[in-house]
């Protein structure tokens, strides 16, 4: 997704936004820097706790939007080859996920020397290794290996869902072409599904079909707006949104909304690609899938080492947050630049998964 938006300032900003509110909202979940911390700055701390998650549900809505602007940008699928689509997002995905969790087991061992405590994530096991492969840890119950990594289990599963809908739809419109909007009407049903039911129940929050309410305003912020009278559609839908907030007031819904709402009034407006943002902005949105898969384990080999030289001192700890926050920026640039551009490059992705397959055996020879 680089490439389209870096010609969407307001997008990247979005992301980068969402990206820095994900590791503030880690930071100050997982200790012990923010409990040592927070007596310094309560207020600060619990609304990162509170509320920094939900910057979640932005990266989503934004994922609708693109997928909906690459794949159907008219309402009409064009995506003739669903699986191959799934492939190549499985790659993009994984990869760097695969990279990242070697990363993950080797930090957690480092912090371990230095401190004990609960945000260390335990040694792996063969079954964890395997669903992570799978990007399924979520849906097969087991114990993440780094903080947020179910948020790339759901992007698959969105993904996947939007292409096989699309790519029928394509397959029925070949045959019958008046009927070339049918993908887009799937993807609308499903959202209104997701938002009046199965986002409403904690049963389905491992799958696509609870995160899809999110992922489908996304494609109705692009789908609805661009034409006459966009601007009445996109109110209509919010009007959608509002009778599910009536039903089951949620403030993920709230958010992603929000969201809808801004990207869909700038394409209306005209001035989504025209929108000034600030370059350090665009340049963190282009790497804040990086950023978001190093962060955890860099932050924590940060917050064992200041908890180990200043286990009191709550100043240090919250410097500590800042250096932690610096280091995951500056360690997903670099992961951005070595590894996740260069996940179609097949020499890459073999010395990934070979390293993967190593590390993991050595961290599950480990414990025995």
């Amino acid at each position: 997704m680089s490439s389209p938006t870096s010609r969407m300032p307001l997008i990247d900003a979005i992301k980068a936004v969402a990206c820095l509110a994900i590791v503030l909202h880690h930071l100050a979940f997982y200790g012990p820097m923010s409990e040592i911390a927070h007596p310094l700055m309560p207020r600060v701390l619990d609304a990162l706790m509170h509320y920094g998650r939900m910057a979640v549900m932005a990266f989503f809505v934004v994922s609708g939007f693109l997928a909906a602007r690459a794949f159907a940008p008219a309402g009409v699928s064009r995506v003739e080859q669903p699986l191959a689509a799934i492939k190549r997002r499985y790659f993009r995905l994984a990869v760097p996920f695969m990279a990242a969790l070697v990363l993950a087991m080797a930090c957690a061992a480092l912090a371990r020397v230095w401190m004990a405590h609960d945000s260390i994530p335990d040694t792996p096991t063969a079954p964890q290794l395997a669903a992570h492969v799978l990007l399924s840890n979520g849906l097969l119950r087991q114990e993440s290996l780094s903080a947020g990594v179910w948020y790339v289990g759901i992007d698959f599963q969105l993904f996947s869902v939007m292409a096989l809908l699309l790519g029928l739809s394509r397959w029925i419109s070949v045959r019958r072409p008046t009927w070339g909007w049918l993908g887009a009407a799937a993807i609308g049903g499903l959202t209104l599904a997701s938002l009046f039911v199965f986002n409403r129940n904690p049963y389905w929050d491992e799958t696509a079909l609870y995160f899809f309410a999110y992922y489908g305003l996304g494609c109705c912020a692009y789908w609805l707006t661009g034409r006459p009278r966009g601007g009445l559609w996109l109110l209509a839908m919010a009007g959608v949104v509002a009778a599910a907030l009536v039903a089951d007031f949620r403030e993920r819904i709230v958010v992603a909304a929000a969201i809808m709402l801004l990207l869909g009034a700038a394409r209306q407006a005209g001035w989504l690609e025209t929108v000034a943002v600030p370059g350090f902005l665009s340049r963190l949105a282009r790497i804040s899938y990086s950023v978001f898969l190093v962060h955890f384990p860099l932050c924590l080999v940060v917050s064992a080492l200041v908890f180990h030289f200043f286990p009191e001192q709550a100043a240090a700890n919250v410097l500590g947050m800042g250096l932690a926050v610096l280091v995951s920026v500056a360690g997903g640039a670099a992961f951005h630049r070595l590894v996740e551009c260069r996940t179609l490059d097949p020499i890459v992705r073999r010395a990934v998964m070979g390293l993967f397959a190593v590390g993991g055996a050595l961290a599950v020879y480990s414990q025995v």
